[in-house]
């Protein structure tokens, strides 16, 4: 089972630049995207549901922010968008397929870059879904949580790890929460599971070159129920063609 997940930083912007193109050469079971930063009627189903594939968005209310989708192979059992909470399903930043007793879901958390009314989102957001992190594990369904998680969790996961320490993204509270969902809530992060080098990132700042000179962070995961551990077979940050200012995480699972 292969699964990719991207911000695509505007599902039509990454669509001129040929993500769709070159999404439907990969034959991926699923695709993750976030960031979508559009609305369903404003996407012409010709480009954007294409053959071979179920889609499925979940906007966010206001227009060109935020949002997610599910590109689907095979169709889902059951499909949830949003977690039930009024303020941040209003931003579009969850939606979940079920396959059997498999969940793979796209996740947008929020940034809290811009301010510190938006850091104080980000972490409430967190200690509100640190509950749901425990009941997925302790259900009998495995959960795939592919996204942008707006943390990068260790000193390896950034370029520049020194000078981001008092940054959002690289918060002491931030990564803490990191190690706690790594630690004791059980998961696992996919692509360290296989890959344990240094230089991997997923994300690279519009300014001063930095992806050119792969100054990055590495935000985007796929986030493990422990089951799934041991199926992880192989993963890859596709950098040859560049969609958004994030790259495509790719993992697939023998499953």
């Amino acid at each position: 089972m292969k699964i990719i997940t991207l911000n695509a930083n505007g599902i039509r912007s990454a669509t001129g630049k040929g993500f769709m193109e070159w999404m439907l050469t990969q034959n991926a079971d699923v695709v993750c995207l976030q960031e979508t930063k559009a609305q369903e009627h404003q996407l012409p189903p010709e480009t954007y549901r294409p053959k071979g594939y179920h889609a499925y968005f979940h906007d966010a209310e206001k227009k060109g922010y935020s949002g997610v989708a599910l590109y689907c192979k095979e169709k889902p059992d059951r499909v949830m968008m949003g977690l039930g909470w009024p303020d941040i399903d209003a931003e579009g930043r969850y939606i979940q397929a079920d396959f059997g007793d498999l969940s793979v879901v796209s996740l947008y958390l929020p940034s809290g870059s811009s301010s510190e009314e938006r850091q104080a989102v980000k972490f409430d957001f967190m200690a509100r879904f640190t509950p749901v992190l425990q009941q997925f594990r302790h259900s009998a369904r495995e959960y795939i949580l592919c996204g942008d998680w707006n943390i990068a969790h260790k000193k390896i996961d950034l370029k520049n790890w020194r000078g981001n320490q008092k940054n959002s993204g690289f918060l002491p509270e931030e990564r803490a929460w990191m190690d706690e969902l790594f630690g004791p809530l059980g998961f696992v992060d996919a692509f360290r599971a296989v890959n344990q080098e240094e230089g991997q990132y997923t994300w690279w700042s519009n300014r001063g070159q930095a992806r050119a000179r792969n100054v990055g962070w590495r935000i985007d995961y796929h986030v493990v129920t422990p089951g799934l551990k041991d199926r992880v077979k192989g993963a890859s940050i596709y950098k040859d063609q560049r969609f958004s200012d994030h790259a495509p995480l790719i993992i697939e699972y023998d499953l």
